[in-house]
């Protein structure tokens, strides 16, 4: 699967911020994705994931209850929406596949294809 993810720009604290991931890839492949994102200066962390069918979601502590991760899969796409943004949020978003348990099974760690990120910049 390729992935391309798209959406980032400048906000302010406190706006919201929809990033969406374009998948392209074999047809009837299942594969889990995810959100991860890398500050400046630090690593790259893990944001929220999505497993194939939907039904199941993931987030980090730091975004529960602003973020949330949805997909289309007749789309090919997968989205972020970001509320309540924070300085802290500030990153450079990408997009990541997992093919981890035929794309049910997700964790922060099984994530091992990515996309290019999208730039997210959240002045205070």
């Amino acid at each position: 699967v390729q992935l391309q993810a798209s959406g980032g720009g400048l906000v302010q604290a406190g706006d919201s911020l929809r990033l969406s991931c374009a998948t392209s890839g074999r047809t009837g492949s299942r594969y889990g994705l995810g959100w991860f994102r890398q500050a400046p200066r630090k690593v790259r962390e893990f944001v929220a994931a999505i497993n194939w069918s939907g039904d199941t979601t993931l987030y980090a502590d730091s975004v529960k209850g602003r973020f949330t991760i949805s997909r289309n899969n007749a789309n090919n796409t997968m989205s972020l929406q970001m509320s309540s943004l924070k300085p802290d949020d500030t990153a450079v978003y990408y997009c990541a596949a997992s093919y981890a348990g035929g794309g049910y099974y997700i964790s922060s760690s099984a994530f091992n294809i990515w996309g290019r990120g999208t730039l997210v910049t959240v002045s205070s």
